[in-house]
C-alpha cells in the first residue's frame, strides 16, 4: 500500500503480554465478577490512579496506595458494574461482602508486570518491517515512568524489572524509530493530542498511519483522525499481523518460508 508510510504499534497487549490476562485471573482467584475491576479502572475516568499513573503525575509508592484505593471502592463498583451489565443484557451478579473485595494495589500491579512477556510473532514483523526501511516503525504506548532512581532493587525484582524485562526496558525501545510513552509526554491515549504528536515526530500525516493497538477505543481516535487500524485480539496477534502483511504487501508471518518447509 503506498500510501502507508508509518506503523504505530500499542506495547501492552500487541508487542508484550496484555495486563488484562493478569488481571482476569486475579479477579477470578478473588471470587470477583467478570471484568469488575477493569470497570473500576475505567470508571475513575482521567482522575482516576491508574490514569494519573501513565501520566507521569504520581510516583510507584503513591501509585501503589491510591490504585489499591480506587480497586477497592465498592460503592461506585457496584454502580459502574450495574451500568455495564445492563448495557451487555447482564443480571448484576451477588457480590462478596465488601472487606473481602479490598484489593492491595502492590500485589495485582506486579502480577501484571511479571506476566508481561514479548510476543515473538509481533517482534518478528516489527523487525520486517524495519528491515524495509519503507516505513516509520513508531509505539505509542500508555504507561508508566519505569524510571530505576529510587526504586530499591527488591522492588524491581518483584515487578520482574529488574532483568531488563517490562514495558519500558531499552530491549523494547530499541524495537522502533520512535517510541512514545504517555508518562513522558503527559498525554495518554485517548487523546487525540498524543496521536497526532506522534504524527508530527516522525513527518506523516494520519492517512499515511496504520495502528495496532488491542482496545477499540484507542482505535476509534485513530479513525476519526485519519489512520488506518487493526484491533489484536488477545491470542490472536498471528491474525493481526496478517492482515498488517496484506495491506503492506509484506510476508510478516514467515508463510511463505513455511510453505517450502511443508513441500520438503
Amino acid at each position: 500500500n503506498t500510501s502507508i508510510r508509518a506503523v504505530i504499534f500499542d506495547i501492552g497487549g500487541v508487542v508484550i503480554t496484555s495486563p488484562l490476562i493478569a488481571i482476569a485471573a486475579y479477579e477470578r482467584e478473588r471470587g470477583f465478577p467478570k471484568d469488575w475491576l477493569n470497570v473500576l479502572i475505567t470508571g475513575h475516568g482521567s482522575t482516576g490512579a491508574w490514569q494519573r499513573f501513565e501520566r507521569g503525575e504520581l510516583d510507584l509508592q503513591t501509585f501503589y496506595a491510591e490504585f489499591g484505593s480506587d480497586l477497592s471502592d465498592v460503592s461506585k463498583g457496584q454502580k459502574w458494574y450495574a451500568d455495564y451489565c445492563r448495557k451487555r443484557g447482564l443480571g448484576m451478579p451477588t457480590l462478596p461482602p465488601a472487606q473481602e473485595m479490598r484489593v492491595d494495589g502492590r500485589e495485582l500491579f506486579g502480577r501484571m508486570m511479571r506476566g508481561s512477556q514479548f510476543d515473538d510473532i509481533v517482534v518478528r514483523a516489527i523487525h520486517k518491517i524495519r528491515e524495509t526501511k519503507r516505513y516509520r516503525v513508531i509505539s505509542v504506548t500508555n504507561n508508566f515512568g519505569q524510571t530505576k532512581d529510587g526504586i530499591p532493587e527488591s522492588e524491581l525484582r518483584f515487578l520482574g524489572w529488574d532483568s531488563g524485562r517490562g514495558a519500558n526496558s531499552s530491549a523494547l525501545r530499541i524495537l522502533f524509530d520512535d517510541y512514545i510513552d504517555s508518562s513522558e509526554v503527559g498525554l495518554r491515549k485517548p487523546d487525540p493530542a498524543i496521536y497526532s504528536l506522534a504524527c508530527q515526530r516522525n513527518g506523516v500525516k494520519p492517512e499515511e498511519v496504520i495502528m495496532l493497538d488491542d482496545l477499540g477505543m484507542n482505535l476509534k481516535t485513530a479513525r476519526e483522525l485519519g489512520m488506518s487500524t487493526i484491533q489484536v485480539h488477545i491470542g490472536r496477534s498471528e491474525d493481526a499481523i496478517r492482515q498488517l502483511g496484506k495491506i503492506l504487501g509484506l510476508d510478516l508471518l514467515d508463510t511463505e518460508h513455511k510453505e517450502r518447509l511443508s513441500k520438503l
